[in-house]
């Protein structure tokens, strides 16, 4: 059964610029490359819920747990942490529409 990994996240203060290049450079060209299929984006405008979501499909659960278990993943994560706060991750059933 298909899933979806549904990541949240703050930017911090002042690190806008260096994020966003971050964010295009290096972060989502490296989650294809390890398999996830980025299938949303999200942005909070207005109200007190994580600033940033973003979320990739996966084939499975057993999938995802194999990727996210590779030190790739734990290495773009650390690399992430430079520009964020407030991390969370989340694997859930893959539905269609929007998921939080």
């Amino acid at each position: 059964m298909p899933v979806k990994l549904i990541m949240t996240w703050d930017i911090l203060s002042n690190h806008e610029q260096e994020y966003f290049d971050f964010l295009v450079r290096e972060f989502v060209p490296s989650l294809n490359r390890m398999g996830f299929e980025l299938s949303d984006a999200w942005a909070t405008i207005y109200g007190n819920q994580p600033q940033v979501m973003i979320c990739a499909l996966l084939p499975n659960e057993l999938e995802a747990d194999q990727r996210m278990a590779k030190p790739e993943w734990a290495m773009l994560l650390e690399r992430l942490q430079r520009f964020i706060q407030n991390f969370e991750a989340k694997i859930v059933p893959a539905r269609q529409g929007f998921q939080f």
